[in-house]
């Protein structure tokens, strides 16, 4: 392959890594400031739901933090820099994340224990702790570029505690779903994130006639 090609091909990765991590981080903001800032504020469309977060707060606070270390280790771990500069910091942070996974799954099916909405928060734990565990098989078996993309796919899934959060604001979504149709949300979301990860781990093969 000519290395003028390779280069276009880096400068073009670069760039979406780029341009991805931004849009993350944007969203992240608007869904804390929606969401999250709203709910400390007892906003009136979340008061029922404040009062169930307080009666969760044993089970809700350490699988907060769980996902909230999850959400800010992949980005780091996924910077090319920092794992060929600080590789023994990229293993550490990546055993946190896996821990982490481990404990959000386990914390966030014990909230949805009794609950309508078991069902999709089981589904999406389960998918979060099997993709979380291939990617830690294949990172110790030394499999890297299987490693990426089953992290790839972890961190989707881990993304989708920010994303399916975005339509909070709009009137007729989560908290006037229902609780089957929430559930089913939950599912679609999950989906859909390994769906899009995948249509891009694949997107060089499926845009690229091979000679």
């Amino acid at each position: 392959m000519p290395t003028s090609t390779l280069l276009a091909r880096r400068t073009s990765g670069s760039r979406f890594k780029t341009i991805l991590w931004i849009s993350l981080g944007l969203t992240t903001l608007f869904v804390f400031i929606t969401s999250e800032v709203l709910l400390v504020t007892d906003y009136p469309m979340y008061h029922a739901y404040r009062l169930q977060v307080i009666a969760d707060r044993g089970l809700l606070i350490p699988h907060t933090l769980a996902g909230i270390f999850a959400l800010l280790i992949g980005p780091i771990n996924f910077s090319s820099r920092i794992r060929g500069r600080h590789r023994t910091l990229h293993r550490v942070l990546g055993r946190i994340y896996v821990v982490s996974v481990f404990v959000g799954s386990f914390t966030g099916i014990a909230l949805a224990w009794g609950r309508p909405g078991l069902p999709g928060t089981s589904m999406q734990a389960a998918a979060w702790m099997v993709c979380t565990t291939a990617a830690f098989l294949t990172a110790r078996n030394r499999q890297i570029v299987q490693h990426r993309q089953w992290m790839a796919r972890s961190y989707a899934v881990t993304f989708t505690f920010v994303s399916s959060r975005v339509l909070n604001l709009v009137p007729a979504y989560w908290s006037h779903l229902g609780d089957v149709l929430s559930a089913v949300g939950v599912i679609a979301f999950t989906l859909a994130s390994l769906l899009i990860v995948d249509l891009c781990l694949n997107w060089h093969e499926l845009t690229t006639r091979r000679d």
